[in-house]
């Protein structure tokens, strides 16, 4: 990577201001349910720390409008985040204006501000000049540790660079190391496994990877176009009937380049989409109408291990059923066994997008991966090999 990181500038006495991507799901009483997000930050902000920074958090929380609602206020995560980082976390109620300069102005080395939603200004998303220039002038430098949303051209993380150097913090530069550097020159056998429900969400990445990969597995849903583009019944499964032409383009494509493309050849279906559903597993090609897939079968786990068995890179992008119900989640257990299996025997491993990264949780393999994205959205576009306005803006070595 040749970005400079907080490894490269002196930050004693200085005021750092630290993008970071703490858009944490909540439960009904606004309690985080998940905070690796923020737990993944925690080596930059120690660093900075350590290092004698002031450190100035600023992020966003979902979809906030002019209202300012208050479930959206970055005031929900300072008590956890105090906890996270043994220290006190002082906190701004703006990100920009009178109050949140007096609060960076009296912030002394060895302290944490916390500023509120960016998002609670329109200014933010719009990359706004002027905005930008505010919140760059709360600190004398600016870290991007924010991957999750390098693939938005935002004020915080893109249009804040034309007022003070923007470097990466060590999240952001192990998210551009490991993608980055495994696509342009991956170590091969190289094998990608894209799962989730639609083609359409990941024509990109299926287009950028079928240049570099050996062999593509496809599974999830989105199988089942191309069990249905090639005249299989598929029921009542999902499927998206205006990109049956795309499936068979994908599949002459793949023959073209002699990349090798496994589809399920079993499937676990079930007679309505329930947790608590019957369910039975039948060849592919005999699917009945009133029945839905909602799983890879047995056999079809068989030969997607088999795939990955001597893989040296593995990109794994979304689960190969509706993992969030127990009775249909196997198929994406034994990808991430077989996966977890291929890093321990030496591949480098890539687990990407929201729901990967949520089925990989549940089956307690995340510590066996090579690398787990925090972006969504970013990872896949990343994957799709475009260029990020988040990582163009930081300062290039």
């Amino acid at each position: 990577m040749n970005k400079k990181t907080i490894k490269d500038i002196d930050v004693k006495g200085k005021k750092v201001f630290v993008r970071v991507d703490y858009n944490v799901p909540f439960d009904e009483n606004r309690n985080i349910t998940n905070d690796t997000r923020m737990v993944r930050t925690l080596p930059t902000i120690n660093y900075l720390l350590d290092n004698g920074a002031a450190v100035i958090l600023a992020c966003h929380i979902g979809r906030p409008t002019e209202a300012k609602e208050p479930e959206f206020s970055t005031k929900l995560l300072v008590k956890h985040l105090s906890e996270l980082l043994k220290k006190d976390v002082k906190w701004a109620d703006d990100c920009v204006g009178e109050s949140a300069e007096k609060a960076a102005k009296d912030l002394k080395p060895g302290e944490v501000l916390l500023l509120e939603n960016l998002r609670y200004h329109k200014a933010e998303k719009k990359n706004d000049p002027e905005f930008a220039k505010q919140l760059a002038s709360l600190a004398d430098v600016a870290v991007d540790d924010a991957f999750g949303v390098s693939h938005r051209g935002h004020a915080s993380n893109s249009g804040i660079a034309q007022y003070v150097e923007v470097v990466a913090g060590f999240l952001m530069e192990k998210e551009i190391n490991y993608i980055g550097k495994t696509l342009e020159n991956p170590q091969h056998p190289f094998v990608a496994i894209i799962g989730g429900a639609k083609v359409s969400d990941k024509i990109g990445v299926i287009e950028n990877l079928l240049n570099k990969v050996d062999t593509i597995i496809i599974g999830g849903g989105m199988a089942h176009t191309f069990d249905a583009a090639k005249g299989y019944p598929v029921g009542k499964s999902l499927v998206e009937p205006d990109k049956y032409d795309y499936a068979r383009e994908v599949l002459k494509k793949a023959e073209e380049k002699g990349v090798k493309v496994v589809l399920p050849v079993d499937l676990v279906i079930a007679d309505k989409f329930d947790k608590d559903a019957n369910f039975k597993t039948v060849p592919v090609n005999q699917v009945p109408d009133d029945w839905e897939a909602l799983d890879s079968g047995v056999e079809t786990s068989k030969e997607y291990v088999k795939a990955l068995d001597g893989a040296k890179t593995v990109i794994w992008n979304g689960p190969m059923g509706v993992f969030e119900f127990d009775n249909f989640a196997k198929g994406t257990l034994a990808v991430a066994k077989a996966v977890a299996k291929a890093t321990e025997e030496g591949a480098i491993s890539i687990v990407g997008g929201g729901d990967s990264v949520a089925a990989l949780k549940k089956t307690g393999l995340t510590d066996k991966i090579s690398h787990v994205s925090t972006g969504g959205g970013a990872t896949l576009e990343y994957l799709e090999g475009k260029e990020m306005p988040g990582v163009k803006a930081i300062a290039d070595k």
